[in-house]
């Protein structure tokens, strides 16, 4: 299957230093254009899973194919095609870095050693921008910004790329439901357009109003996955996690 499939089959995956895997025997596959939820309570491994999917940790046992290539032995190359929005993020106030500034570094990877971006980058910077709202702000120092604009930030940071992967951690943390359903609805949009979105989320009240896929996670195994509609999500999460402050 081409661009945006993520195929695990039996991977464990471990943080460095540690014996025991994060991930136990993940087995599933997302096809391109697909849109994931994962959920699950604290501590379950959802973010071990973005990391994993985006080659940044060791698979100890498995096997694990991302955009048709083998995260293991071809990890750069799966980061350049994937773009990840981490979850924690602190610009300090001080950082001499332009919102324009920002979302350019997300083309800095595709374009090779010691190559500076040009016109054709500039267009889809700013393309990207004003698909967020976020093209009035270009020149606004990146520590000055509310938390729901840094986060809107970033995701432009990501979608530069061009990827065929989104992963994001936690997207909504910082956003009010008006913005929540903005970005949705951008996110949506995305994957319509053949992109494959893979979210770890705890909040589930602004999903676009198609099929989405449910992984749930626990103890670092998936115990859950299935496509389902968006309003049926909240319900099988809450429920195989333990209830609704998981």
């Amino acid at each position: 299957m081409p661009g945006g499939t993520i195929d695990l089959a039996g991977v464990f995956t471990a943080y460095e230093g540690s014996d025991r895997p994060v991930i136990r025997g993940l087995t599933f596959t997302v096809t391109p254009g697909e849109f994931v939820v994962v959920g699950g309570p604290n501590g379950a491994g959802k973010t071990t899973l973005l990391e994993t999917v985006n080659g940044m940790l060791p698979i100890t046992r498995g096997r694990a194919t991302v955009c048709d290539l083998d995260v293991a032995s071809r990890g750069y190359e799966v980061r350049r095609r994937v773009g990840y929005v981490i979850q924690n993020f602190a610009f300090d106030p001080l950082a001499p870095f332009t919102v324009k500034d920002v979302v350019m570094m997300g083309r800095y990877g595709l374009l090779g050693y010691g190559r500076r971006p040009g016109e054709a980058d500039r267009r889809i910077a700013r393309d990207v921008m004003d698909l967020l709202g976020i093209d009035d702000l270009a020149a606004r120092p990146i520590g000055k910004l509310s938390g729901g604009q840094q986060q809107k930030v970033l995701i432009a940071q990501s979608l530069v790329k061009k990827p065929d992967i989104l992963l994001l951690d936690e997207p909504f943390s910082n956003l009010d439901l008006g913005t929540r359903d903005f970005i949705c609805g951008v996110l949506a949009s995305i994957a319509d357009q053949g992109c494959t979105v893979m979210m770890v989320s705890h909040a589930f009240d602004a999903l676009p109003e198609r099929e989405v896929r449910v992984l749930v996670m626990n103890d670092g195994q998936l115990i859950f996955n299935r496509p389902c509609p968006a309003d049926e999500v909240e319900d099988h999460v809450r429920t195989l996690s333990g209830g609704p402050h998981a």
